[in-house]
């Protein structure tokens, strides 16, 4: 993040530079220009000036988030950032140097900008945070299945014999392949489906072939209700 920023910094900084070389440098150059650093001069220049410390402040939210998906989201305010400073560039150094007009008028063009890359920042953060929000709730939804599954698996690796192997083998292609939502509604079929996989898991230890083929039928069937249960509920 620190790199990241650091390479928008220095960019923002020629471009801050360049912007007041064209006010303070370029414009008493030019022949007939008329210079006058009043109040309202000083005050529009204020003004552009908290455009672009904004703009950056608005770079920062960007850089400095840690988590990968979130910067994937975040590409496209880069991308709105970079403009906008451009932007405030152009519009700023363009309207200061037309001999005459008001150096206010430059200003409410930067502060315009710089209120679009603003709400820009801000509707992509809270979008963020909404879909952050809807992952991790996913996330949780389909935590059962995930576990059960695994611990599937672990049982066909740990089985001892054929038939043991064989009988575990049905019962983690029946938990692979269920719907991996879960919900309050079905809290009580996968309560079940735990005690079930518990001692399962302690007939394979075992290697009672008869225990663990009877209860693999029991999970089964669990497993296939859970799934009809799923597909009423949606």
């Amino acid at each position: 993040m620190k790199k990241s920023f650091t390479f928008y910094a220095v960019i923002w900084l020629i471009l801050f530079a360049a912007f007041n070389a064209v006010v303070f440098l370029v414009r008493p150059v030019i022949p007939g220009f008329v210079i006058v650093y009043d109040a309202r001069f000083w005050v529009a220049w204020g003004f552009i000036i908290a455009a672009f410390i904004g703009n950056l402040a608005c770079a920062y939210l960007v850089f400095k988030e840690e988590n990968l998906k979130k910067k994937f989201y975040n590409l496209s305010l880069l991308t709105v950032s970079c403009s906008a400073l451009i932007a405030m560039l152009v519009a700023g150094s363009v309207l200061m140097l037309i001999p005459g007009l008001p150096a206010w008028i430059a200003a409410i063009a930067c502060i315009l900008i710089f209120a679009f890359n603003a709400v820009a920042v801000i509707k992509a953060v809270w979008s963020v945070s909404i879909v952050k929000s809807v992952g991790e709730k996913v996330n949780v939804q389909t935590a059962f299945i995930k576990i059960i599954t695994g611990d599937a698996e672990g049982l066909v690796a740990r089985a001892k014999s054929d038939a043991v192997k064989a009988e575990c083998k049905k019962v983690y292609e029946a938990v692979r392949y269920s719907d991996p939502m879960s919900g309050e509604a079905l809290y009580e079929i996968e309560e079940k489906i735990t005690v079930k996989m518990d001692e399962l898991s302690s007939a394979v230890g075992a290697d009672d072939a008869e225990k663990v083929k009877e209860i693999a039928s029991e999970l089964t069937a669990l497993v296939g209700d859970r799934n009809n249960r799923c597909k009423f509920l949606k």
